[in-house]
């Protein structure tokens, strides 16, 4: 951890606060001054509401609709063992490949969702289905979601199957309808596993690169980056690594403020 971890957050750290060639040589201490630089920045704004926006619709919608699939998948039915299977696909491909595809599928000119629709009679002529850079980032947010969604559900099955059935058979002695059971048993006794794939997914989600950087590449004109996609811009694109070191720096700080949320809520639960 001291190796891989801590030594690349000082240098980072050290990155931020100096002033630094295209070489990536530090030239000297500069204090504050690549923070003033991005924070004085309209884009830099722009960029931090759609790492947030980015980062709220992935992990809340992923969270939603994997606790749902996630219950489904729990009763027992046939052909459930090919239905887990399937489901795992989209996490166990690559995110290059799935942005990749989720970009071939939505091209106007040979994408497989005009051909299909048009197959289907539903629409007479190709569709644009990203006419604006907010087209775009619905896009990426929906592969986004796509991909997270088994995380989610397989941690959430792993609670759901911890459960003992004893406590469904009181509660329906007692009368209870499917929803007092889900609303008064399940979701209590899986919380801790929707807390553990809820923080982690804030994690990968903020700092997830490849959607974004292939479908876009953050374009145009950074509409569509987030901190991460903007950082490696700075750095190897423009050549500015004090200020993408400030903007990681900026990240860093953000998601250790959410981890220590979490730390905290932890703590007081276990303490009552």
């Amino acid at each position: 951890m001291f190796v891989f971890i801590l030594i690349p957050i000082v240098f980072v750290f050290r990155m931020a606060l100096s002033k630094v060639s295209r070489a990536g040589l530090i030239k000297g201490f500069t204090g504050f001054a690549n923070f003033s630089k991005i924070l004085s920045t309209p884009t830099f704004s722009m960029v931090l509401k759609n790492t947030f926006v980015w980062t709220v619709a992935v992990v809340g919608l992923s969270t939603l609709l994997g606790f749902i699939l996630a219950l489904l998948l729990n009763n027992a039915f046939k052909g459930r063992k090919v239905a887990r299977a399937i489901v795992v696909f989209p996490w166990a491909t690559t995110l290059v490949v799935q942005a990749s595809i989720w970009k071939f599928i939505i091209d106007t000119d040979y994408g497989t969702l005009n051909t299909l629709l048009m197959k289907l009679g539903v629409i007479d002529h190709a569709v644009n289905w990203t006419p604006s850079a907010g087209a775009w980032f619905a896009w990426e947010i929906a592969c986004g979601i796509f991909v997270t969604i088994p995380f989610v559900t397989f941690t959430v099955l792993s609670g759901l199957q911890s459960i003992d059935s004893s406590y469904y058979e009181a509660a329906t002695v007692d009368g209870a309808n499917y929803w007092q059971k889900l609303f008064k048993i399940t979701i209590p006794l899986v919380s801790s596993s929707l807390t553990v794939s809820t923080v982690l997914n804030i994690i990968y989600v903020f700092n997830s690169f490849p959607i974004i950087w292939n479908m876009t590449k953050g374009d145009p004109g950074n509409r569509t980056d987030t901190l991460v996609t903007y950082l490696y811009k700075l750095a190897f694109y423009n050549g500015k690594q004090g200020e993408a070191a400030a903007v990681s720096v900026v990240g860093f700080l953000i998601l250790l403020a959410c981890a220590t949320v979490y730390m905290v809520a932890t703590l007081r639960k276990g303490d009552e």
